[in-house]
């Protein structure tokens, strides 16, 4: 069992959780994940692993309710326990001084992307962050990623915090003004990933994204996170879950990314009538 020691609201409907699980905290680096099933008959998702503390022996998961599991993991508080967690998942993001990088997250993907900003800046990068969300009321851990950063640019899709508009917006100001940019890293929703490298791609600007939302079964047995990458399938939770965005077939992604759409949906729906 693994027990919440610590939990806060980070924006309406996602949560930040700190859990004891030491051996994770140990090994963890950045952009690996976690398998996280709440009791005996949950199932199991992928997290990405937001933080961690070895000392304390705990990590950080970011939890957005979107489906039946997350909604459930909202009402878990500090001294409940979690079944299982298992980890540290996936590759971890190749860490190196390339100079100047720029961070994107997208909602919830800026939890993900900040321990991306932290251990590269811990490498030696200089770091510019871009923060997007639908409204301010969603922009999340803006104060974490200020403090890792030369720069944050946030942008809201309805003007109410910073620009109007999205983080390609953001991103194509900085390239506007001259800024030489050695690599990008965005992670978010797919259509926001897939606009990221269609800027990046004519300034032959190194991008990794993360395709963590494909993942399911996180092992590599399940096949669910088939993706194809320069014309060869690969599996995002073993392979991944960061690639070459410019490799990535967006369009493929996307057809993938909503299979389960609608099983979801309906046991989402199921969950939140058994709650009346």
């Amino acid at each position: 069992m693994f027990e919440i020691v610590d939990k806060r609201e980070l924006a309406k409907g996602i949560a930040w959780f700190e859990i004891k699980a030491p051996r994770i905290a140990v090994k963890r680096q950045a952009g690996q994940f976690v398998i996280v099933r709440l009791q005996e008959k949950g199932e199991r998702i992928p997290l990405t692993i937001v933080d961690s503390d070895a000392k304390k022996g705990t990590i950080v998961l970011a939890v957005q309710e979107i489906g039946k599991t997350t909604a459930e993991f909202q009402h878990f508080g500090i001294g409940d326990s979690i079944l299982d967690v298992v980890g540290p998942l996936g590759r971890p993001t190749p860490i190196k001084n390339y100079g100047t990088a720029v961070i994107i997250g997208g909602g919830v993907g800026t939890a993900e992307a900040y321990p991306i900003a932290k251990a590269m800046k811990e490498g030696g990068n200089d770091i510019i962050s871009i923060i997007g969300a639908r409204t301010k009321d969603l922009v999340i851990m803006e104060k974490e990623m200020k403090a890792v950063s030369s720069k944050v640019k946030i942008s809201t899709d309805d003007g109410s915090y910073g620009l109007h508009g999205f983080v390609t917006d953001a991103l194509q100001q900085l390239l506007d003004e001259g800024l030489h940019i050695n690599v990008v890293v965005a992670i978010g929703p797919v259509p926001m990933m897939k606009a990221v490298c269609n800027v990046t791609k004519p300034h032959s600007i190194k991008t990794l994204v993360s395709l963590n939302s494909i993942m399911i079964d996180a092992t590599g047995m399940c096949g669910a996170c088939r993706v194809t990458v320069d014309g060869k399938t690969k599996f995002a939770c073993v392979d991944g879950p960061e690639f070459d965005g410019h490799k990535v077939d967006f369009d493929e992604l996307t057809k993938r990314v909503s299979a389960y759409m609608e099983m979801e949906k309906k046991s989402y729906e199921l969950y939140k009538q058994s709650l009346k």
